[in-house]
């Protein structure tokens, strides 16, 4: 069946109907994806109702101001506005909402934790009880712009305490990348804010145990509404089947669902994952799109002996031109016992072509001696090169975050250097002990500022979202965000 052409959308900041009236789920899917005997794969509609105030500030870092999460109010006048113009009183909150965020964990509240301690911290743990009280990660940031204003979104996995449950996917917005809007519970329309995914619930699924977001593409298609924008989620999902592999002197752990992550499971055995795509019409509504292999996913494991064997996670998707889009994923090479990149090319972004490892182990000694995992690869406007920051094992286990350049985005990658350009901070901060999941956003501006978004863990085994900036268009060092200029 011949695909649809898709382009990425220019327009972004265009008003967007709600899923429903793009198309059937079931529809998409049936017109979209490879026959198959399952029955049809569709998502149910999750979300919930938030509302909170956004700040607009300058984008300009400074080391002075606070830059704890905000949990506050905003009343929307139109579709994914981010206004700030008029403002309403708060409204209450939904009584049915599963998550109430009407009072913060104690790390958003505790006035006795100092800045510095917080310094880079731009996106705490939820409210107590809300869907991402307990884990949060996985940053996928999107910056738009218009004449009239500036629209960040945030696409992330959260995880509530006291549940038995597997990882949600969730979105927050805002004005300017820092102070955020956020929902304690599902969004429930296309302006609302929450947890906008969850697990699938086929038994035949790969994505029955957890979800992950990677990427997020922006298309548009002839066939779908004239020039209205598609969100492509390119998602990593895990599955109730795990790999079993015999060496258990690993100083690292592998990146297992919270609640499965304990000693023994991660030296011994870990949960396989694949990579999955979802759509959507608003970034809130999503259909599952099944891919080639029999579980739904994109694409399967390598062969007993090749690299990618025991699983594939983080497929992070770059649209390099009409009809060549690229898959960077990473997965562990148990020949040479280190993580690894690997690359795919798509004509369709759904049916994919392994063309091998990009990237392994560093230098003896260098923060990514054990490998690279958790890419994120965009294209420098400047000189057109491919960057990747990527998430960087060390032989201790600790994660760092480094940089590498590619003249053509496939198979000639290159580290900046031997360095990490971001580590964990001093000790006592709230990420003092590993960082990682970068997400690169290109400010655009004058400057040529980039900003690097990361989930930082701390020695308390505390987690949370940071931010760091660039010395301009210099990405081999970064400086956490502590404020903005007055």
């Amino acid at each position: 069946m011949a695909l649809p052409s898709f382009k990425p959308h220019n327009n972004p900041l265009s008003k967007h109907s709600n899923f429903q009236h793009l198309t059937n789920p079931t529809t998409l899917i049936q017109s979209w994806s490879s026959s198959s005997s399952k029955p049809n794969n569709t998502l149910t509609l999750i979300s919930s109702k938030f509302q909170s105030l956004l700040l607009h500030c300058s984008t300009k870092p400074d080391t002075s101001s606070n830059s704890n999460t905000h949990h506050s109010k905003q009343n929307h006048d139109e579709p994914n506005s981010l206004s700030n113009n008029s403002h309403k009183e708060s409204q209450p909150q939904d009584q049915n909402q599963t998550f109430s965020s009407s009072s913060p964990s104690s790390s958003t509240t505790n006035t006795s934790t100092s800045l510095f301690s917080r310094r880079g911290l731009v996106f705490d743990l939820g409210f107590s009880n809300s869907w991402d009280s307990e884990d949060i990660g996985s940053p996928v940031v999107k910056r738009f712009q218009s004449d009239e204003e500036e629209r960040w979104y945030i696409w992330y996995h959260g995880k509530p305490k006291g549940k038995p449950s597997s990882d949600l996917i969730g979105l927050a917005i805002s004005s300017n990348g820092v102070h955020w809007e956020r929902g304690g519970g599902p969004a429930k329309s296309s302006t609302d804010v929450g947890f906008v995914m969850n697990c699938g619930n086929n038994w035949w699924g790969f994505d029955t145990h957890g979800i992950r977001p990677s990427e997020l593409v922006i298309m548009s298609s002839y066939r779908v509404r004239g020039s209205n924008p598609v969100y492509w989620l390119y998602y990593t999902g895990y599955s109730s089947e795990s790999v079993e592999f015999c060496d258990q002197s690993f100083k690292f752990s592998f990146d297992n669902p919270i609640g499965l992550n304990d000693e023994f499971f991660c030296k011994s055995k870990i949960l396989k994952s694949l990579p999955g795509l979802a759509i959507s019409q608003d970034g809130r509504h999503w259909a599952r799109i099944e891919g080639e292999h029999h579980s739904g996913a994109l694409i399967d494991v390598g062969d007993d002996k090749d690299w990618d064997s025991l699983f594939i996670s983080s497929p992070q998707v770059v649209y390099h031109g009409n009809g060549d889009l690229r898959m960077y994923y990473h997965s562990f090479d148990l020949e040479k016992g280190e993580f690894g990149i690997g690359i795919a090319r798509s004509r369709d972004g759904i049916r994919w072509l392994k063309l091998g490892k990009i990237m392994g182990g560093g230098k003896v000694g260098c923060f990514d001696e054990f490998g690279a995992m958790n890419a994120c690869v965009t294209r420098n406007k400047i000189d057109g090169n491919y960057m990747m920051a990527y998430e960087g094992v060390g032989g201790d286990g600790r994660r760092c975050i480094g940089v590498a350049v590619s003249p053509d985005g496939l198979k000639e990658w290159v580290r900046l250097q031997d360095e990490a350009v971001l580590k964990p901070s001093d000790e006592g901060c709230w990420d003092d002990k590993e960082v990682g999941s970068p997400c690169f956003v290109c400010m655009d501006d004058e400057e040529n500022e980039w900003r690097l978004y990361y989930r930082g863990v701390g020695n308390g085994g505390r987690v949370g979202i940071g931010m760091a900036v660039s010395e301009g268009n210099d990405v081999r060092s970064f400086r956490r965000w502590t404020g903005f200029h007055v």
